[in-house]
């Protein structure tokens, strides 16, 4: 390609960042914990034929709101992510491509949904996915503003610009990086990604590009088995089936110094998916629920002792006690004054 093909091409990239209507300003009376009711699936049942859990994410906030950690009304909801907005990323055949049933059904490996007219699908399953799309690129603006932000959904890592799977259709983490660079004037960003599985849709959108510094810890042995993203790794961790909790933890300790030794972010996009949990059928790890918390005080501290600002998402986790998990995470983050409002309220 020309480089004036490219510069045309960015032109057109930064045009769609800066007419889009998903970065907002959010009141100070608000939270930077992002969800909307809309990011639930419920599809006549169908969802239960995967083993994620589709209504993960609104268990999570009524677990917090229950608990008297968070107000309903302190909640932030985004915006649904555009056609303009996902073609930052996407193009337009891959976009295209999600007007076919069965296509979606393939990606978020739930076969009957092949059998559903589109527009049924787009409403029960794709309007879900975008709303999530649209929390994780506020939350990179929210957490440049506030220290932190918590998406309680994306980390669609399984997506790259040109192909979906893994319950993954639109990738949600490269598109906030891409407007984090035009809007917030960011040119380093670190994607600490310790879901169980191989962040293989991310390694390809930024194979060639060294303003992103990709630390991935997965289980080698598991889906997607992508040998061509792994070449894109740039601090890969393996962690076998079967590893216990205090292994799992000094090996985070390990990289995490590494890291910091080896690249200066401006952000970081935690993707921190509990599907590591011992007993979950995908990840096939052994670490506890408090292993789990202790693993994100650990990427929260990082950010915080180097003061870059860092936002997370939940991404995957395949039983049903993830929810509580999560929820008991924030909780310790909060009791740890590592999600203390930068700024104050």
């Amino acid at each position: 390609m020309s480089s004036s093909s490219v510069n045309a091409n960015d032109a057109v990239r930064r045009n769609r960042i800066f007419s889009s209507k998903l970065y907002f300003d959010v009141p100070r009376s608000k939270v930077p914990i992002i969800y909307s009711e809309s990011y639930d699936i419920s599809f006549l049942g169908i969802e239960k034929m995967h083993p994620f859990d589709s209504s993960k994410w609104g268990r999570v906030c009524k677990f917090l709101v229950s608990i008297g950690v968070l107000d309903k009304k302190c909640i932030v909801e985004p915006l649904e992510a555009s056609k303009d907005d996902l073609l930052v990323v996407h193009s337009e055949s891959y976009l295209n491509s999600l007007k076919e049933s069965s296509n979606v059904a393939t990606i978020i490996e739930v076969p009957p949904v092949a059998l559903f007219p589109n527009c049924l699908v787009q409403q029960k399953v794709l309007h879900p996915f975008r709303k999530q799309v649209g929390g994780t690129i506020l939350s990179a603006k929210l957490a440049k503003e506030r220290g932190w932000a918590i998406n309680v959904g994306g980390g669609f890592h399984h997506c790259s610009a040109e192909r979906g799977g893994g319950f993954c259709a639109y990738a949600d983490i490269s598109l906030c990086i891409h407007f984090a660079f035009v809007r917030l004037n960011i040119s380093r960003v670190m994607i600490i990604d310790l879901d169980a599985h191989q962040g293989n849709g991310h390694e390809m959108d930024f194979a060639y590009d060294s303003r992103v510094y990709i630390l991935d810890m997965y289980n080698p042995g598991i889906y997607p088995l992508d040998y061509e993203a792994r070449n894109f790794i740039n601090q890969k961790v393996e962690v076998k089936s079967g590893t216990l909790t205090e292994d799992y933890l000094q090996k985070l300790d390990e990289a995490l110094e590494v890291a910091g030794r080896r690249f200066d972010p401006e952000l970081i996009v935690y993707n921190a998916g509990t599907d590591i949990l011992d007993g979950d059928p995908l990840g096939r790890l052994k670490i506890s629920p408090e292993g789990i918390a202790l693993r994100d005080e650990k990427v929260f501290r990082f950010a915080r002792e180097k003061n870059i600002p860092i936002l997370m998402l939940t991404s995957g986790g395949y039983m049903k006690s993830s929810a509580r998990v999560i929820a008991d995470s924030i909780v310790n983050l909060s009791k740890k004054c590592l999600i203390e409002d930068k700024q104050g309220s």
